[in-house]
């Protein structure tokens, strides 16, 4: 993908015009340097931004082809001088995700975006009740705020789409990805989008918790400290991790073993919906080891090569994630160092930090490390049997199934806490509009209200 030049300076950005800060962060390349010299936003400027917001807030939704155009603009336009190529070196070399997967996540955003009036429809019941008689889906409130994370572009969707209901919003961008949702916004506005509707301001983590608090409606992705404080608040959608999990309980082939690789691997493991444990009724040691030597065979490429499949990050969070595996390594058994001799965290040439898989084993389905969820190609596999019952597979964003067991398949569709299922060779993130994420974000968003007219 070539070399970025110069930092890009990323100031905060309120109804219409750009707000310099003297509070400035240096966000690093995990090739060393700088990418962007960023302004933060304190906590006088987040409160002016939320008064303005709310005093232009309308609640009324633009036309649905601005998001249409938007879209066509984000992939393909310069936008505030930043060429399409100039946007997926950024977040390459700021995320760390290879060439192939930031363009398939601008692909994806496109879709995403695309599809907001279709997703709606399904979404929301028939509203037709005779003559006379309607229901009309509007806004819970008139301000959003979305506080973001760095893993992965295709989130940002989130906020787009409570623009589509009307909503004015209040981004604060991921710390390791302020330019997704920047150049967003520039999409947005060269299609049409009014100013006043719109505020982008980097910013602590602090006054990203005062965004949500004064917002009529919110999202919050991040992990499991970030997002705790806001599990019971109604007004706020917690993305936290996904802890994907798949039961298998049918025999190992080829196929399967392909399968079970692509889901944690895919885009280097940085999807919530990347598979992070596998509990088993077949042998766990032999899904370990097969599971392990698939994943061995991915190459050890820079996230600029054609052909990588791997994240990279910088030295900072390499030695951290390095910290992180040592600790699962000595409490389970380890099955990818058999057939990846290879250090779990590895330096490459360029200076960048390469991200291995790495696969292990607990000896029982309650572990505690069961469900660990680690920013790559990271998989535990532990047994399961008929007594330990939906318990070990509770806390999934997705559960994969591989079982003839009704029963099981109902009581895991009945669990709370289990957010999706899937059945087969099925890729987790699998969906059409319709398909609940977690749960109807489209009816977080709105609210019914009765319309009933003298007939």
């Amino acid at each position: 993908m070539g070399t970025v030049t110069a930092p890009v300076t990323i100031d905060p950005y309120v109804c219409g015009r750009t707000v310099p800060s003297a509070d400035r962060t240096r966000l690093p390349s995990v090739l060393g340097g700088d990418l962007a010299d960023v302004g933060n936003a304190p906590q006088l400027l987040a409160l002016a931004a939320v008064n303005e917001i709310r005093a232009d807030a309308d609640g009324r939704a633009p036309e649905p082809a601005l998001f249409t155009e938007a879209a066509r603009l984000f992939a393909s336009a310069t936008l505030d001088g930043e060429s399409p190529g100039e946007y997926a070196r950024r977040v390459s070399h700021a995320t760390g995700l290879t060439a192939a997967a930031v363009a398939q996540a601008v692909r994806d955003l496109v879709a995403e975006v695309g599809e907001l009036a279709e997703t709606t429809a399904a979404e929301l019941p028939d509203t037709r009740f005779g003559e006379g008689f309607a229901t009309r889906w509007v806004p819970r409130g008139k301000m959003f705020a979305a506080v973001m994370a760095s893993n992965h572009p295709v989130p940002n969707v989130s906020w787009v789409q409570a623009l589509f209901h009307g909503y004015s919003v209040l981004v604060k961008p991921g710390s390791r990805d302020p330019f997704t949702a920047r150049r967003l916004l520039a999409a947005l506005l060269a299609a049409g989008l009014d100013p006043v509707k719109a505020a982008y301001l980097p910013c602590s983590h602090r006054v990203g918790d005062f965004l949500l608090r004064e917002a009529d409606r919110g999202i919050i992705y991040g992990g499991d400290r970030a997002v705790a404080q806001w599990q019971d608040r109604e007004s706020v959608a917690v993305r936290g991790p996904g802890r994907t999990k798949a039961l298998l309980d049918q025999d190992l082939d080829d196929a399967v073993v392909d399968h079970l690789a692509l889901s944690a691997s895919f885009d280097g493991g940085t999807r919530c919906t990347n598979l992070s444990a596998v509990l088993t009724t077949r042998p766990v040691a032999e899904v370990a080891d097969r599971l392990a030597e698939r994943l061995g065979r991915l190459p050890s490429l820079p996230a600029t090569a054609d052909a990588a499949t791997l994240l990279v990050v910088d030295r900072v969070r390499a030695e951290q994630i390095r910290e992180q595996v040592a600790g699962l390594r000595a409490r389970l058994t380890d099955h990818s160092a058999r057939f990846d001799p290879a250090d779990p965290v590895t330096e490459l040439d360029d200076g960048s930090f390469l991200l291995r898989p790495v696969v292990l084993s607990a000896d029982r389905a309650d572990h505690p490390a069961v469900g660990t969820e680690l920013p790559f190609p990271f998989v535990i596999v532990a047994p399961w049997t008929e007594a330990d019952g939906v318990a070990p597979l509770r806390g999934s964003l997705v559960l994969n199934v591989f079982t003839d067991r009704e029963g099981l398949v109902d009581e895991a569709v009945r669990e709370p806490s289990v957010r999706k299922v899937t059945r087969g060779a099925v890729l987790p993130w699998t969906a059409v509009p319709g398909i609940p994420h977690d749960d109807n974000y489209t009816q977080f968003l709105l609210e019914p209200k009765g319309l009933v007219a003298q007939r």
